[in-house]
């Protein structure tokens, strides 16, 4: 089996655009919320928990209803955590069943809560993407179409990127400034070269 590499950072850091750069390079890429969402939408497990949990609006017609459950999620932290320790562990189950089944040296794992969810257990290497707060605040704004004081709400749920950064084996700058490929290549250096010493 491949070693598994966290990818995390804060709300509008970019991940996605660094996962995306992996991906180009052949690595193996594991989104996480992606997986989620779709767990949430598509196992039976997951939704009967949800509706005991949050009541039949949770779903309309079969689909979910994610606007009613962000109204109930982001406004109270103890249902937040009810969601998350519902939808956590069968997530961090499907990376690792994934990562079963892939081929290449090591394999990527992105996800935003990759600390506040536990997942980081087992993971050789994490990096971490980090952008200033007001241009993480513009990204998600404009990528959601939603207001400053809702990207704000959702920030106020992860914990701070400092300390995020802090807690990561590298990091890459993600500033509009600084170019992405570099960085990325010199992390994928890294990790073959961490491979190598069977560290």
């Amino acid at each position: 089996m491949p070693i598994m590499i966290g990818l995390t950072g804060g709300i509008g850091a970019g991940k996605t655009t660094v996962a995306n750069v992996f991906a180009a390079m052949g690595i193996p890429v594991f989104n996480a919320d992606q997986a989620a969402k779709e767990l949430m939408q598509n196992s039976d497990e997951i939704k009967a928990q949800l509706i005991k949990q949050f009541g039949d609006k949770v779903y309309e017609a079969g689909i979910l209803n994610k606007s009613y459950l962000a109204s109930v999620v982001f406004s109270d932290a103890y249902q937040l955590e009810l969601l998350n320790a519902i939808v956590h562990p069968v997530t961090i189950q499907a990376a690792w069943d994934w990562a079963k089944m892939q081929t290449a040296p090591y394999v990527i794992k992105e996800a935003a809560l990759l600390f506040e969810s536990n997942a980081v257990e087992g993971l050789d290497y994490v990096i971490g993407v980090t952008a200033p707060l007001a241009i993480r605040k513009q990204r998600v704004m404009a990528r959601d179409q939603c207001t400053l004081e809702e990207v704000e709400k959702r920030m106020r749920n992860q914990i701070s990127d400092t300390i995020k950064m802090r807690l990561c084996d590298g990091v890459i700058v993600n500033d509009n400034v600084q170019l992405i490929l570099p960085q990325v290549l010199k992390m994928h250096e890294i990790i073959l070269a961490k491979l190598g010493s069977g560290k």
